[in-house]
């Protein structure tokens, strides 16, 4: 399918995981790929791949976000397509009786500051053309709570969600769309350092997916391209679940 046709569609945290695989979809789909990243060697690797354009930017910065985003502009006419995606989930973030202050700030300033400076200036180049689909990546975990925390990712993801909700409200008669991604558990780089590193809480979040596996990445970058395209053209402000049943679960499937 080319239901991204020569569109151009800015991804955050484009060098792995998510968004690597999203950057594939996106291009296999017909659009034109800006790759952000901090990391110069993923994220050019990732763009030299898809035929697109590499951007290395730190998206807590607000001078970058607004050069990336105008990077793309100038080099291809438009800005159609933002998945707001880049995160971190440091080892340092944990139950709210351990969790430092500047580890707290430091998550919330990569997992949810980013979010609203990436939507900050996306949304005006939509404003411009009349349409821009805006997807945002928050978690499961923004609707669900979990007793292995870790207790600021929960809560930049739960910003996520409402920050997104209010955009697709606000925006949505300008022709712009906005939802949250809400990923279940996806076996990215990251999931398997933490879990490496504790077997045992793998294992207690495993228990209780009931389609018994985590996701790959490939099958969360299918639906960000729904949702990036006009086959989702009546869906804005969701709260798009992709966790394999885990948020409608009360007792899971031996």
């Amino acid at each position: 399918m080319l239901r991204l046709q020569d569109r151009v569609a800015v991804i955050t945290g484009a060098g792995s995981g998510i968004g690597l695989a999203t950057a594939r979809r996106f291009a296999e789909e017909g659009a034109r790929v800006v790759c952000v990243d901090l990391d110069e060697t993923t994220g050019a690797a990732a763009a030299a791949e898809v035929g697109g354009l590499f951007v290395k930017a730190d998206v807590t910065s607000e001078d970058d976000v607004v050069r990336m985003f105008s990077t793309a502009f100038d080099s291809y006419g438009s800005v159609d397509i933002a998945f707001n995606n880049a995160g971190i989930s440091p080892p340092e973030d944990d139950s709210i009786l351990e969790t430092g202050i500047d580890a707290w700030r430091r998550v919330q300033e990569v997992n949810l500051t980013s979010v609203y400076l990436c939507c900050k200036h996306a949304i005006p180049y939509m404003r411009r053309q009349g349409k821009g689909s805006i997807i945002n990546t928050a978690s499961f975990v923004a609707v669900m709570g979990s007793a292995t925390s870790q207790i600021s990712y929960t809560a930049s993801k739960g910003g996520v969600l409402a920050m997104s909700r209010e955009l697709g409200v606000q925006f949505a008669r300008e022709g712009i769309r906005v939802n949250a991604l809400c990923p279940g558990p996806v076996n990215t780089p990251l999931l398997q350092e933490l879990f490496a590193k504790d077997p045992e809480r793998a294992q207690r979040r495993l228990v209780h997916i009931p389609i018994g596996r985590f996701a790959e990445a490939t099958e969360i970058a299918a639906a960000v391209a729904f949702l990036a395209s006009d086959d989702a053209s009546f869906i804005t402000g969701s709260e798009f679940l992709v966790d394999g049943g885990i948020s409608g679960a009360y007792v899971t499937p031996l």
